[in-house]
């Protein structure tokens, strides 16, 4: 899109120009020498063009194609503006003068453009909108845009709702238009799952399928990639699989949630290597900040490129109420400023896990299981917060404890968390399930065994603190005798943001407890807690 205009009664639009007056998302007017007829031909009118302004904003451009980007002019041609998608904008006048500028420089609320805009208003009886529904040049924020200069890596980092996506999807979009009609660009698209790249980078609100104005790629989801009309290809990749990255090769990449990857280290420098066509590959990374190790590396990198974005930047397209509610849960804590803010918060000193040590205990290979357990803690609500901690542990061959998933589930009834357990419990195979009976006491296993009754439960009860009964977990991951089996982000969070007084949030740590609960029945029984009965 070009520019923005609303027409008043009895405008017309001469030869050589065509309005196009978008009514919604999927049918445009088109009128070209005082002629009207909607997208499927149905009507046609001629003479002037009726009183539109009740109608959504409208475009005024060169008789063509609608997707081009030539110059705006009004019905006479006396005045031109032009707004691309991405270059400079201009107001030009018919005798030569311009005003002409950078997005920066010269943004179309700025006082140069605004004053030959009003002179287009009051010669030619056009109204110009501020803002173009779809049209990423006005609606993108500076800071969702590439920045200027040479890089190697964009970082994108954010807070919720903060913008990561778009600005990502947009970025992988202008680069697939911008290859010209035949093109062999090749592009790797990289999330945590297999399932979060389809459901966030293409399927998403703000995912590429749904952005893309012209030029949709077509989806082939049995070869995960994205194909382009212009050649132009995007592949799916999986941070769960590194070595699905070695072979294929890439112009540029996007890399999004790279805090929450499961093999983080293993897969990005597989990516790297993968970045090999072309005059200046570049990758694209956004994510919400957590202090991980590869972050803080890139970060710190000469080649690293940083922008960083908050969740109340972007409440103009956030559910009215949203930011408040989150700021008046979440506003000052530590957790508030990464998940809000968009900051990367370093481990608490007072903490009991440091992320460094988690990572370097973070493993693929594993020596055999001989015991499995899957521990609970129950939340003591069922409402949309609430949390059911459910992790699972076991005991390796040569004595030391891997973690083996995070299972916890949000916001469920507790037959659905019941449920969650049970599966957790079929899936891994495990012998027996450790739940926390504080919060509910025996209705507690007679929950899980209204699911499976022949499940097996020991029940445990908490005499001690919560910060007491981690102490002698996190000394086992000092030792080196617990690895974790994967990343696991929000269990990671919680472990690194535990303190004397808890989480920073004030939140129940309820992974952290699930965690503690499985680690000490595999390897803490016998020295005074847990306080454990069979069922």
């Amino acid at each position: 899109m070009i520019a923005t205009v609303k027409t008043h009664q009895h405008a017309t639009v001469e030869a050589g120009w065509t309005l196009i007056g978008m009514i919604d998302e999927s049918q445009a007017l088109q009128h070209q020498r005082g002629t009207c007829r909607d997208s499927g031909g149905a009507k046609e009118r001629g003479g002037d063009v009726a009183d539109y302004a009740d109608k959504a904003p409208a475009v005024l451009t060169e008789a063509g194609d609608p997707g081009a980007v030539p110059p705006v002019a009004d019905s006479d041609g006396d005045r031109a503006v032009a707004v691309a998608d991405a270059g400079p904008l201009i107001a030009a006048a018919g005798d030569g003068s311009s005003v002409a500028g950078t997005k920066e420089a010269a943004d179309p609320a700025s006082a140069a453009l605004e004053k030959d805009l009003a002179a287009l208003v009051a010669e030619r009886g056009l109204l110009v909108s501020r803002r173009i529904g779809r049209g990423w040049a006005i609606s993108g924020r500076d800071e969702q845009r590439p920045p200027p200069g040479d890089w190697a890596t964009w970082l994108v980092m954010g807070g919720r709702g903060s913008g990561k996506t778009r600005a990502g999807a947009e970025w992988v979009h202008g680069l697939a238009l911008a290859a010209g009609s035949r093109t062999e660009l090749r592009i790797a698209l990289v999330a945590e799952t297999l399932g979060d790249a389809r459901e966030v980078m293409i399927d998403g609100a703000s995912g590429i399928a749904r952005i893309a104005r012209r030029m949709r790629p077509e989806v082939e989801i049995s070869r995960r990639r994205l194909v382009w009309p212009n050649g132009a290809i995007a592949q799916i990749f999986s941070s769960e699989d590194p070595e699905s990255l070695r072979g294929p090769q890439f112009h540029f990449a996007w890399c999004d949630e790279l805090a929450k990857w499961k093999h983080a280290e293993e897969t990005f420098d597989m990516l790297q290597f993968a970045l090999r066509l072309g005059e200046q590959p570049r990758q694209l990374v956004t994510t919400t900040p957590r202090a991980v190790p590869l972050l803080k590396r890139l970060i710190g990198d000469a080649e690293t490129r940083v922008t960083r974005l908050s969740t109340a930047d972007n409440r103009d397209n956030l559910a009215p109420g949203f930011i408040a509610a989150l700021e008046r849960r979440y506003g000052g804590t530590r957790l508030g400023r990464q998940e809000l803010g968009g900051e990367l918060i370093e481990d608490r000193e007072d903490g009991l896990w440091r992320r460094e040590r988690l990572e370097a205990l973070t493993v693929r290979l594993m020596e055999p299981l001989r015991r499995i357990v899957v521990a609970v803690d129950p939340p003591a609500g069922s409402g949309p917060a609430s949390v059911c901690g459910i992790v699972v542990a076991g005991l390796m061959d040569n004595g030391r404890a891997a973690v083996l998933a995070d299972c916890s589930v949000e916001g469920k009834s507790p037959a659905e968390w019941a449920r969650a357990v049970v599966n957790a419990y079929r899936r891994f195979e495990a012998d027996r399930v450790v739940a926390e009976v504080n919060q509910g006491g025996d209705m507690v296993a007679a929950t899980l065994k209204s699911i499976e009754a022949n499940l097996p439960v020991t029940m445990v009860r908490a005499t001690r603190g919560k910060f007491l009964r981690a102490e002698p977990v996190a000394a086992l991951y000092e030792q080196g005798r617990v690895v974790h089996a994967a990343r696991f982000s929000e269990l990671e969070d919680q472990m690194c943001d535990f303190g004397p007084d808890g989480l920073s949030s004030g939140r129940s740590p309820d992974r952290l407890d699930a965690l503690v609960w499985a680690l000490t029945a595999l390897m803490l029984e016998g020295v005074g807690e847990p306080r454990i009965r069979g069922v």
